[in-house]
């Protein structure tokens, strides 16, 4: 058994008095598609941060295996004023690969994902569902292990929505240059594209895990008893 990807134990984080995460016991290793779902404000943005080091744990431990890279999706990616090309290719220079070799990942990393006409256009004029697939491209081109998104395609309209969860669904099951299976976190209130994309789902509220479950078992065993809240969340997004 290779070592877990995260294994956190009594993590909290809190902004002033406000614990917005409270008590998380998670293990997620290798190869895992884990989706994060629950109201708006239930922690799930937060956890994701906390997972990628973004934010420190106010509370607990959190173990994160150093030998894996990852790459974060957020919502409403910012786009740098420069071009779609250069966009792209930063982040591989930032990472150590000289310029002349990023430039051409980067082109190659536009081509998979159909944006290698629009190369030389500001990356802040592309549509919304253009610069969340230029985000992509940015991300997947450092060939990440680990691929944690935010909400990746709430903002999109539905045409769009369905070509970044094809592209994310496409780099998950066919990493270029990974050498272990893609391990990927990702919160959505899109019921549907969590049954598409994830193996495990995590319901929260009010920053708690109340139910961890095979993707299978929480959406057509029934919950009710072990599982009340995320019983009544389901049912109030299936009406």
């Amino acid at each position: 058994m290779t070592a877990p990807v995260w294994r956190a134990s009594g993590v909290g984080w809190r902004w002033d008095a406000q614990w917005t995460l409270r008590d998380i016991n998670l293990t997620v290793h290798a190869g895992e598609r884990v989706a994060l779902v629950g109201a708006n404000g239930s922690g799930k943005s937060t956890l994701l941060r906390v997972l990628h080091g973004l934010l420190k744990p106010s509370a607990g431990t959190l173990q994160t295996n150093p030998h894996v890279r990852q790459a974060m999706l957020f919502q409403r990616p910012h786009m740098l004023r420069m071009s779609a090309l250069r966009h792209v290719a930063l982040g591989l220079w930032l990472s150590g690969l000289p310029w002349k070799e990023a430039i051409e990942k980067a082109r190659q990393a536009l081509t998979q994902v159909g944006l290698a006409d629009l190369a030389r256009q500001a990356a802040p004029t592309l549509s919304g569902g253009q610069q969340q697939r230029l985000a992509l491209a940015r991300a997947c081109a450092l060939s990440p292990q680990v691929l944690l998104l935010d909400e990746p395609t709430a903002s999109l309209d539905p045409r769009a929505k369905r070509e970044v969860e094809q592209l994310i669904s496409r780099y998950a099951a066919n990493p270029a240059q990974a050498e272990k299976p893609v391990t990927m976190v990702f919160s959505s209130h899109n019921l549907g594209q969590v049954k598409r994309l994830a193996t495990r789902v995590l319901y929260l509220e009010q920053g708690r895990i109340l139910a961890d479950l095979p993707v299978h078992e929480f959406f057509n065993s029934p919950l009710e008893t072990h599982y009340p809240q995320a019983h009544l969340f389901l049912q109030g997004e299936t009406l």
